[in-house]
């Protein structure tokens, strides 16, 4: 129900979100109002040189200050040069201490394929490195838990499979829209492969408890894997929520 509310308040934001705080970066703007899946693959498949992709969608409540800080309290994110660095670009400024209402999606393409899946706070400023930075408007949020549901699914065994699918369950769990928490328990579903399921486990952990919560206590009960009900037992048992807790004490006393 939260996230329904937050959405619902956050949509006609959402249609309108301004550009990132970017700079060193060959900005370009293109609108995805006639669907981002096509609009997404469009600009991949002809991306031959280094890009990033981005686009916003709201975040699920609570304080996501997804950012990159200097030991000085400097705040920005530089998306070259290797990992992200704690160093900040020349204007950064700080991050709202409240939280973000948007999350940023970035994906990261060379040689016709994603390479990297980031996210981070809306007002995070960002340093593109020189790269091409292609930002996406008039994006649904249900179109991005879709896109977002393809990569996290599609772990073909590589190391870069895994990255992207861990950094795709990681953002959808992050999108305040009711799907991404239907998606999310998809994949802990038996015909998945283990390790999708038991990063999904650990995506539903983060979701907000209200949500979260009654979602692990389900997968809890009802999976069929012994090794992906143990990681939700041990997600429950992190929250400390009482719900979690009224759970354990009825599979104790089932088990006298």
């Amino acid at each position: 129900m939260k996230r329904i509310l937050l959405l619902a308040l956050s949509f006609g934001v959402a249609a309108v979100a301004q550009q990132p705080r970017v700079e060193n970066a060959k900005l370009q703007t293109r609108s995805a109002a006639g669907g981002l899946e096509r609009e997404f693959r469009t600009l991949t498949t002809s991306q031959e040189q280094p890009a990033w992709l981005g686009y916003a969608v709201p975040v699920v409540s609570g304080r996501h200050n997804s950012c990159c800080w200097s030991p000085g309290g400097a705040c920005g994110c530089r998306l070259e040069g290797g990992t992200i660095s704690t160093a900040a670009p020349p204007a950064a400024a700080a991050v709202k201490l409240e939280g973000s209402t948007h999350l940023l999606v970035l994906f990261r393409v060379e040689q016709r394929k994603v390479g990297k899946i980031r996210t981070f706070a809306e007002d995070c400023p960002l340093d593109a490195g020189g790269l091409p930075f292609i930002w996406l408007t008039d994006v649904r949020p249900p179109e991005s838990v879709a896109l977002l549901s393809g990569f996290a699914a599609g772990d073909d065994g590589s190391r870069e499979g895994g990255r992207l699918s861990e950094s795709a369950l990681g953002a959808l769990a992050l999108h305040a829209d009711p799907a991404a928490d239907r998606v999310l328990e998809q994949f802990t579903a038996a015909d998945r492969p283990e390790r999708l399921r038991e990063r999904a486990v650990f995506a539903l952990s983060q979701l907000p408890k209200d949500e979260g919560v009654p979602l692990l206590i389900q997968v809890a009960k009802n999976n069929h894997d012994a090794a992906v009900r143990k990681q939700a037992f041990f997600w429950l048992g992190q929250s400390k929520d009482p719900r979690a807790l009224a759970f354990f004490e009825e599979i104790l006393a089932a088990a006298k």
